[in-house]
């Protein structure tokens, strides 16, 4: 995890505070108690289910790690504070793309709350980048794996 910001709601901030709560309260005591067990069974150099719960430990111990790191790192943003005469971090912007004249809104967010589904992408992405700062009727040439795109902002709101 890089030392970068990352932009984020109140409300996932508290479910990231919370996810990480779990991990330490919850699934890492059931980790080392799984160990424990897979201890009493015998013989460690043939033991495949304490080898399966040691490697379990350590991936839950690197996502506690890399979770610890987003928290630390991340920039609560206020809602009711964001400029919306450009496209910044989470406001919703409705584009056109002038190829095929199809609209869509999108909010940008943050990596951790990119959500495709959701009409939710990153601002680190190609389209979010190349939106970011753009104002209402400017036009965004946006280079994707796919080529460049070009897609005129048609609204801007929170």
């Amino acid at each position: 995890m890089s030392d970068t910001n990352m932009y984020v709601t109140m409300e996932t901030f508290e479910k990231m505070r919370e996810e990480l709560q779990k991990m330490k309260s919850i699934d890492r005591p059931a980790a080392s108690r799984a160990i424990g067990e897979a201890r009493e069974k015998g013989d460690l150099k043939e033991n495949a289910e304490y080898d399966a719960a040691k490697e379990a430990q350590g991936m839950l111990e690197a996502k506690i790690k890399q979770l610890e790191g987003v928290i630390a790192n991340a920039k609560i943003v206020d809602t009711k504070t964001i400029d919306t005469s450009k496209v910044t971090i989470l406001t919703k912007v409705t584009i056109t793309n002038m190829a095929t004249k199809k609209t869509v809104t999108y909010q940008l967010v943050g990596e951790k709350e990119a959500d495709l589904k959701a009409q939710k992408i990153s601002g680190t992405s190609p389209i979010g980048k190349g939106l970011m700062g753009k104002v209402v009727g400017e036009v965004a040439e946006i280079q994707t794996p796919a080529g460049v795109l070009k897609f005129r902002v048609d609204n801007i709101t929170v």
